[in-house]
């Protein structure tokens, strides 16, 4: 039987690092995004589909689904990766933009779980992977918005891992505790271990899809060795 994937909020960045590993185990990946066009090289070096979706719109999310459901099926693995954010002092921040925030960190994240546990408890089977950050479990001053949609996020995580869990579904959250490499962050030459690598990130991802179920994770850290916490 073939294994499927879909990576929500799909980039250059982690979620390519994502596509390609999970491509390389044999799974078929589906990547979604406001924004498909960017991914047009990375679906050629993979082999991968690209499908249109604002995870803010609940008629998207469904129709990314149904798409789904008329050809590959239910996904194996669905991973939730968008966040927004809008940092400042916050008697300054503007509540739409706070707002937009929270639906697609937060909100975003129920809508794609929702639709992924309703098809995997048919199958009794599958893995839902959230994308969390420092964030996630602390509230960083003049980034107030971030913080409410990142613990939402894992709020959410640990609700539906406690519900899911015991019917055949792995949930879990993934606190990503640093910033990520990229060609845009580079890494310092002073300080060359300052910065995760989205390759690293992504076989920690792929443990927890392979992980036995008699000894599932809800939740795993990843961060530099040099990292304070």
């Amino acid at each position: 039987m073939s294994k499927t994937a879909l990576i929500v909020g799909a980039g250059s960045g982690l979620s390519a690092a994502l596509a390609r590993v999970l491509a390389a185990d044999g799974y078929g990946v589906t990547l979604a995004a406001r924004n498909i066009d960017k991914l047009a090289a990375l679906c050629k070096e993979i082999k991968a589909a690209a499908i249109r979706c604002d995870v803010g719109q609940r008629a998207e999310v469904d129709r990314l689904f149904e798409q789904l459901d008329g050809g590959p099926g239910t996904p194996n693995v669905v991973i939730y990766n968008p966040s927004a954010r809008v940092r400042g002092p916050l008697i300054e921040l503007d509540p739409a933009k706070v707002a937009e925030t929270l639906t697609i960190t937060a909100l975003g994240g129920f809508l794609v779980g929702q639709a992924a546990a309703r098809r995997m408890l048919k199958e009794k089977a599958g893995t839902i992977l959230f994308t969390g950050a420092s964030a996630s479990v602390k509230g960083y001053a003049q980034s107030a918005a971030f913080a409410m949609g990142k613990f939402a996020l894992r709020g959410l995580a640990q609700s539906m891992a406690r519900e899911l869990q015991p019917q055949g579904i792995h949930v879990a959250h993934v606190v990503i505790d640093g910033g990520i490499r990229s060609a845009a962050r580079p890494v310092p030459a002073d300080n060359p271990d300052s910065l995760l690598a989205p390759e690293a990130i992504a076989q920690s991802y792929m443990h927890l899809i392979r992980q036995a179920r008699s000894a599932w994770s809800w939740e795993i850290e990843v961060r530099p060795w040099v990292e304070r916490f």
